[in-house]
């Protein structure tokens, strides 16, 4: 991750939303010395930007005008084009980098939009929350252009380290949701856990004392599933098989305490569709394939 000192350049940067992503964004470019313009929709999210050092602007035309690289961090895609539509004569030579988040396909959207205006565009998705961002484990990925990612890389990395994924605008998105898909379905299994605990007194505070070095010890197991995944041989030796895997325990004592099964009965729903295939003596990356292939 790049530091201040290491960005020499004094890039003129145009950041379009102030929420809290965008805001910490825009507050890093200005410590680094960077002239920076913000603009938000609604008025007044600026003011602590204006007293480090950047400039307000009264509109987002006026904006993208005060900078040659425009970074657009706003509520969804519609708001993308809502924002920008009007301004594509003003983004003509300039190259926008969108860290909106977005589908892969709104993303390849935008990317045709911002070619037809005569834009070089670069996707991103923002792995951090708002106070990560410019510390050690936030990260940022993009695809897109390679020649702005390129030209840019050392502004980039004072957000967090970067990694390209190639010419397709949509791959950063791709990662980005699949990364997100994989902790949201995590910490529903946490909360499900510490729903599942507390009809005995126990606080979901304990619990997560519990479960905070169980999980990430889990997380080991990523390697391992990867190998058999890409290897497409789910017999290899070492493995717990789907039928050892079954959640009928786990359900029944869910249930026992009161709580909703929605969680775990979507796992063992994955599970049973390859038991009742054939496959219940193979391993537990199997499942994949249910996923793979949608009933």
């Amino acid at each position: 991750m790049a530091t201040p000192d290491s960005v020499h350049e004094n890039v003129h940067v145009s950041v379009l939303g102030l929420g809290a992503t965008g805001s910490a964004l825009a507050g890093l470019l200005v410590q680094a010395g960077h002239p920076t313009t913000v603009w938000n929709r609604s008025p007044g999210k600026a003011a602590a930007l204006v007293a480090q050092g950047a400039r307000s602007a009264p509109t987002a035309a006026d904006a993208v005008r005060s900078g040659r690289l425009v970074i657009a961090c706003l509520l969804d895609h519609a708001s993308v084009h809502e924002v920008l539509d009007p301004l594509a004569g003003e983004l003509a030579g300039r190259a926008l980098v969108n860290l909106t988040t977005t589908s892969p396909d709104q993303a390849r959207e935008l990317a045709a939009w911002a070619e037809r205006a005569g834009c070089a565009y670069l996707d991103g998705g923002v792995m951090a929350v708002p106070d990560m961002i410019g510390h050690p484990g936030s990260s940022l990925l993009y695809s897109g252009s390679a020649e702005v990612f390129r030209q840019y890389e050392p502004l980039l990395e004072l957000w967090g380290t970067s990694a390209y994924f190639g010419e397709d605008p949509g791959l950063a998105s791709l990662y980005d949701l699949a990364l997100l898909a994989g902790m949201y379905v995590m910490f529903a299994g946490f909360l499900h856990g510490a729903a599942m605990v507390a009809p005995a007194g126990v606080t979901a505070g304990e619990f997560a004392a519990l479960a905070t070095p169980w999980m990430a010890a889990m997380t080991n197991s990523f390697e391992q599933f990867a190998t058999v995944v890409d290897g497409g041989d789910y017999t290899v030796g070492g493995q717990q098989s789907l039928e050892f895997s079954d959640l009928g325990d786990i359900l029944a004592a869910s249930s026992a305490q009161g709580i909703g099964t929605e969680v775990v009965a979507m796992v063992q729903r994955l599970v049973q569709r390859q038991i009742d295939a054939g496959h219940g003596a193979e391993g537990f990356a199997r499942i994949i394939e249910s996923i793979r292939q949608p009933v």
